[in-house]
């Protein structure tokens, strides 16, 4: 399916729909997937596993171990052998070129391995404002050299499962072939794909087209595939016999037999159909292709398997099911020959949607075939696989859907499946969310059941549409396109499944309560744009969730906030005006001052207070969101990518960044709740925008930023609030475009999560902050010992060095202090939000806030502080992040708590042992 936000059309994967309280401690990179940039930043991904759609798989026919996947807007990845996880190699590719990350072809050298080539572009209409390239690198993907084509190339277009489109020549590799979309024709290069021109003599360029009367169906899906007859050439000798498959259901097979001088249509071919693969086998002297009626990936109904005799160009239909029987109702596609006995060939059902795919296995050349699955007493089914998901749990969807139907699927979009050339047992095969594989094929041919498992381990193809790091809880929730989302409790480690409850295909819009973080709220749809629900609240920070209800005429997303205690939700969605909701979105309130598809965000700090903006308009709502006043406030970008942020601990302080190229773009600042703004100097182009825990002895977050700063494109951080930026990524490590979000994390100061558009979640830590072996103990602990020390030791000796006294000798300092304390309550429960102001002359380095509950009430979870009680008595002390607190300085904690039906304040509250107001 494809996924297309308003700024950079996209997609991430194409998936089966309708049927379908303690403080963290800092969490180290997952070390597979973790490189270092010249900035000092470690580099490395979220652990999602996979995410999106992967087109093809491509051994190396030389090299033992060495293969590469493509996916369709993630760039290209390379499998690490000892490790077998996949290494990314695209993330060089910048803002400017970030259609550069979606790769159509791949091509790995057979004479010489460490060359490997890649056909790059994402779309051939005018979402992808660039012309295609193709990459070429002398060291496995490590460094790249581009030359650039005269045309787009469609990486994320229909057909591009197809392939594969690029080939090098197995006998003399300074000759390569490309067969290009649009009408382009075939291509080839003969020094070593430096320079390419077109094959004027090949006939067909094509002319299928899936739909013409919608934009991305447009397209001529042109010339598919290529692939050579090595037996007709020799070492450093150009290959004679060349096939090259084409989109055209009448004249889908061509061939030359002259090394490409003169080309000619295969006589007797089939017709109906289009040949998404070809292969040959070189010791049999036969071509197989697998075909379908449409380009595919995301439809597909009919098709059939043929062999072509080369030495009399005999047609065979091998059909594991003819597209002639009842019986059919697929194409086929995922074509492969096991090179170590070439009588063995599979072959994949592309798109099943019900009740599954099915994979098919010849031992005779197509004679007869075996399927993985085959039907018994309905709707029972006989296996001969097992399936196993522990790599990416998630891929059950949440699902139990009623038999026949699997959850998990086996896929679907199965357009590569591939037998490693140098061992008959190991495959690979890419799905619309993942790669599975195995290691035991042929235990099939016995009768045995295969072994099949999730091998996308460093793989991340995901679409990021919003992130939020709550303090304390979660390390991170995300919004993705056509997965929806997760809640990492652990950004090392893959959540066990997807956001359900309502379930959401694609989450355009999170938020979460800042001074009560476990109040969470998700807005977004189905990938088909249908859903039981499109806005979904948490009270236990995403652990669990409930569909609230919607306003009339609600149609999509939009964009949601949750206000500073939790306590009101605006919500402006796609079809409906903005409308608040004091019930946890179980009932609605128009607001009024607000147009239509105004992006709404809250104050940190205030509850009263919301913000929109729309066409270069601001907007503030001091009333909970009942009425929005428009601010007078001139020159902010009315048009492009807008993006603003609230920042935590600072109320009315608000940041602003987005725009277009030929208008009005940068980034602004506004610190009286959106009245005036002030331009960020330095800001060329500002996108997205956001904050995380301060530098250390800094009462003001860190400022994290994906912008054009001074000239310069890249991932920013300032430690003092704008006044100077620091790139903390380079030229290797710019994946693409970034413009959709960006968070820094609340309790480690220096990690900042940026979302990509197709590379998944990237994380960075600032080298100083990496934590080492061996890890720290999470702090505080659920249960915070009653007199924690600073430094405890293993085994404590039997003469303390300082005799303990029922009064302490060095007492914690008294200070001058104000608090303010206010609830929300329901029932027998409540949240409290505490805001502690130092009004004393000398900074506060670490707080103990102490009060006496007067009814009773019991701490149930507590956030930005360590909570203890004992009997009626609380004491709240800092959080590692805020307990420096300079002369004038405020930090706002909260705790949810229970009471027996009276919930009466506390009215006395020491600091440290002095009174405070």
């Amino acid at each position: 399916m494809r996924v297309l936000p308003a700024v950079v059309p996209l997609t991430a994967l194409g998936l089966l729909v309708g049927g379908l309280g303690a403080t963290a401690a800092p969490s180290p990179l997952a070390p597979a997937a973790a490189s270092t940039s010249t900035s000092g930043y470690e580099w490395g991904n979220v652990e999602i596993v996979g995410g999106g759609f992967v087109p093809a798989i491509i051994f190396n026919q030389s090299e033992p171990g060495l293969a590469y996947a493509r996916t369709d807007i993630g760039g290209a990845y390379r499998l690490d052998v000892s490790t077998q996880r996949w290494v990314p190699l695209l993330d060089h590719v910048g803002w400017d070129d970030w259609g550069h990350s979606g790769v159509l072809s791949l091509a790995t050298d057979a004479v010489d391995p460490d060359r490997v080539y890649a056909a790059v572009g994402t779309y051939t209409n005018s979402w992808d404002p660039n012309n295609g390239a193709i990459l070429r690198s002398t060291d496995r993907g490590e460094t790249w050299e581009t030359t650039d084509l005269p045309f787009k190339v469609g990486g994320n277009m229909p057909g591009r499962g197809m392939g594969e489109r690029l080939q090098i020549d197995p006998n003399d590799n300074s000759v390569l072939y490309y067969g290009a979309e649009s009408g382009n024709g075939l291509w080839r290069s003969t020094d070593f794909g430096v320079t390419w021109s077109q094959v004027t003599e090949f006939p067909n360029v094509g002319n299928y087209v899936q739909d013409p009367s919608y934009d991305y169906t447009a397209d001529n899906q042109g010339v598919t595939w290529v692939t050579f007859d090595p037996s007709t050439g020799t070492p450093g000798n150009r290959t004679q016999t060349v096939y090259v498959g084409v989109a055209d259901k009448e004249n889908t097979v061509y061939r030359s037999t002259d090394g490409g001088t003169t080309w000619e249509r295969v006589p007797g071919q089939p017709t109906g159909f289009l040949a998404h693969k070809g292969v040959i086998d070189a010791e049999g002297q036969q071509l197989y292709i697998a075909t379908s009626d449409t380009g595919g990936p995301y439809d597909g109904a009919s098709g059939d398997v043929w062999r072509l005799d080369l030495a009399t160009d005999e047609w065979t239909n091998v059909s594991p099911v003819p597209s002639t029987s009842a019986d059919s109702a697929f194409g086929y596609s995922g074509l492969t020959i096991d090179r170590q006995d070439p009588d063995t060939l599979m072959v994949v059902t592309q798109l099943q949607w019900w009740p599954d795919i099915n994979i098919y296995r010849s031992t005779d050349r197509g004679e007869t075939w075996s399927p993985i699955w085959e039907w018994a007493a309905y709707p029972e089914r006989t296996l001969r696989y097992t399936q196993d998901i522990s790599g990416a749990p998630w891929l059950d969807f949440g699902r139990a859907p009623a038999p026949p139907e699997p959850s998990p699927k086996l896929g679907w979009m199965t357009e590569s499946f591939e037998i490693d050339p140098f061992d008959s047992d190991r495959f690979f095969y890419g799905t619309g969310a993942t790669v599975y594989g195995g290691t035991n094929l042929t235990d099939w041919d016995d009768g045995g059941t295969v072994d099949i498992s999730v091998k996308a381990q460093g793989i991340e193809e995901t679409a990021v549409l919003d992130l939020v790091a709550p303090p304390g809880g979660a390390e991170l929730i995300s919004g993705l396109g056509d997965i929806g989302g997760f809640v990492h409790d652990d950004i090392t480690e893959v959540p066990d499944q997807m956001y359900a409850q309502p379930y959401h295909g694609a989450v355009h819009s999170l938020d979460y309560a800042e001074l009560s973080p476990t109040t969470v709220v998700r807005v977004g749809q189905g990938v088909d744009g249908e859903v039981d629900s499109h806005i979904g609240v948490s009270t236990n920070g995403g652990d669990s969730w409930f569909a609230g209800q919607q306003p009339a005429g609600v149609t999509g997303a939009g964009t949601v906030a949750v206000n500073a205690d939790g306590s009101r939700i605006v919500w402006s969605p796609e079809g409906a005006d903005v409308h608040v909701s004091t019930t946890l979105g179980s009932s609605w309130t128009a607001t009024t001052g607000l147009p239509q598809g105004a992006r709404v965000e809250a104050d940190r700090v205030n509850p009263e207070t919301f913000y929109a903006v729309h066409a270069g308009t601001f907007y503030t709502s001091t009333d909970g969101g009942a009425t929005f006043t428009a601010s007078a406030a001139t020159g902010l970008p009315a048009e492009g990518n807008v993006r603003f942020a609230a920042v935590p601990g600072h109320e009315g302080d608000v940041w602003l960044a987005g725009g277009a190229t030929d208008g009005t773009y940068g980034m602004w600042r506004s610190t009286d709740s959106g009245a005036t703004f002030t331009a960020v100097e330095g800001v060329d182009e500002g996108d997205s925008i956001g904050f995380g825990k301060g530098a250390p002895g800094s009462t003001y977050p860190s400022v994290y930023t994906s912008s054009k700063i001074d000239g310069v494109r890249g991932i920013f951080r300032s430690d003092d609030a704008g006044a100077s930026w620091t790139r903390i990524n380079d030229d290797e490590h710019q994946w693409a475009w970034t413009g959709s979000t960006i968070t820094g994390d609340p309790d480690v100061h220096g990690r900042v999560y940026v979302g990509t558009n197709g590379r998944g979640i990237v994380v960075g830590d600032a080298g100083d902050y990496v934590p080492t072996d061996p890890e720290p103990t999470p702090d505080p602990t659920d249960e915070p010992t009653d007199e924690p020390t600073d430094e405890p030791t293993e085994e404590p000796t039997d003469e303390p060095t300082v005799d303990p006294t029922d009064e302490p000798t060095d007492p914690a300092p008294g200070a001058s202090c104000e608090v303010a304390y206010s609830t929300s309550d329901w029932n027998t429960g409540f949240t409290a939000s505490v805001r502690i102001t130092n009004t004393g002359t000398a900074a506060l380095s670490g707080w103990s806030l102490d009060f006496t509950f007067p009814a009773g009430q019991q701490i149930t979870q507590a956030w930005s502080s360590v909570a203890g009680q004992s009997g009626d008595r609380v004491t709240l002390t800092n959080a590692p992040w805020n307990g420096t607190l300079a002369p004038g300085a405020s930090t706002t904690i909260g705790f949810n708590g229970s009471h027996s039906g009276t919930n009466t304040a506390p009215d006395t509250f020491t600091v440290n042992g002095a009174a405070c107001d």
